[in-house]
């Protein structure tokens, strides 16, 4: 019996997770991702002057596999005290001093996105990750039996299409895998999706290099990170106050998911300006900052899961993954990959 062959669109945590598994497994795994680079929304973007991680903050770990798969990187993720997180009110004042539940905060080391890099780097060596290539749909492969081919299309407009497939596994938001399965005449596999809704997010960048010197923090808020009511910002957190970080004092600041969906159209140099100042309010942080940079998450966080922790259907050999099968946590989408690449083992 051939080697399987599988097509994995989407390269964050759920994609990962399942591509390891298979590859694994003994199957030969391609992946598709449209950025840059592996991450997903477990996500770091450089500046001059530090890093931010505009994406999945932390993480917690429940599950033993999870927690299994962690040991296979000893040493990059580490917990994150962040001052016992606080919630506070619009003025910045303390509600809660701590989320419940006592669970440890983990974080990446030195961003979020190293622990999928590190995850697909055997999968890079092997030279089967295609980045900056969106997959535009899907169709049969007239040469194989049952077989699929993946239609792409690059940043540079180029357009390329890959052969050979026995399954196609999407790992992207469930509304990117509702218009993929539409642009492939597919719509019928789509159905599920359409009680699943994920709230956007916009997320702005700030550091203020001048106020900081080594080891110490000269303005600002003595917490380092806080949930919010205030109508604008849902979460804040002070970058250098995570472990394996620069100590150069930058906040990431993301909006609240009402916020974001009322002003999903505004211009960067709108959304700065309000949650610059939503900002101060709370933290008391007035000051320019010198760097500010924002970034538009229109898939953020899940308002309602799917219920289940993956879709196979294993007659067309099409699956789906995500965080949004099961919730809106990082382990989330690790579980979801993970079942799905166990549910594709089975079929065989």
């Amino acid at each position: 019996m051939s080697t399987p062959h599988i097509a994995i669109i989407g390269v964050g945590m759920a994609g990962i997770a399942c591509a390891r598994t298979l590859r694994q497994a003994g199957h030969h795994v391609t992946l598709f991702e449209k950025s840059r680079g592996p991450g997903g929304r477990m996500a770091t973007r450089r500046s001059p002057f530090g890093s931010f991680d505009h994406g999945a903050q932390y993480f917690t770990v429940r599950d033993a596999r999870f927690e299994l798969a962690l040991g296979t990187v000893p040493g990059l993720c580490r917990p994150w005290s962040a001052n016992a997180v606080r919630v506070l009110d619009p003025m910045g004042r303390v509600i809660e001093a701590a989320l419940p539940g006592g669970e440890r905060h983990w974080v990446a080391t030195p961003g979020m996105n190293a622990l999928v890099k590190a995850w697909a780097e055997p999968l890079v060596e092997d030279g089967n990750v295609r980045i900056e290539t969106r997959a535009t749909r899907i169709s049969r492969d007239p040469l194989m039996k049952h077989g699929w081919q993946v239609h792409t299309e690059g940043t540079d407009g180029s357009q390329h299409v890959y052969a050979g497939f026995d399954q196609v596994l999407l790992a992207i938001p469930a509304a990117q895998a509702q218009a993929l399965l539409q642009a492939s005449e597919l719509s019928e596999l789509a159905s599920p999706l359409h009680s699943v809704k994920v709230d956007p997010c916009w997320t702005l960048m700030a550091a203020w290099p001048q106020a900081m010197q080594p080891g110490l923090i000269t303005i600002g808020p003595q917490w380092s990170a806080a949930r919010s009511t205030h109508h604008r910002i849902a979460w804040m957190a002070r970058e250098s106050s995570k472990p394996g970080r620069d100590a150069i004092e930058r906040w990431t600041i993301q909006a609240s998911a009402s916020w974001s969906a009322e002003h999903i159209n505004d211009s960067a140099e709108r959304v700065t300006a309000k949650l610059l100042k939503a900002f101060g309010e709370i933290s008391g942080i007035r000051a320019t900052p010198t760097h500010t940079e924002v970034h538009r998450w229109l898939y953020a966080k899940t308002a309602q899961p799917l219920g289940q922790s993956h879709l196979w259907f294993k007659s067309e050999g099409i699956g789906m993954c995500g965080d949004w099968c099961l919730g809106h946590r990082v382990e989330d989408a690790f579980v979801s990959g993970l079942e799905l690449a166990l549910a594709v083992l089975r079929k065989r």
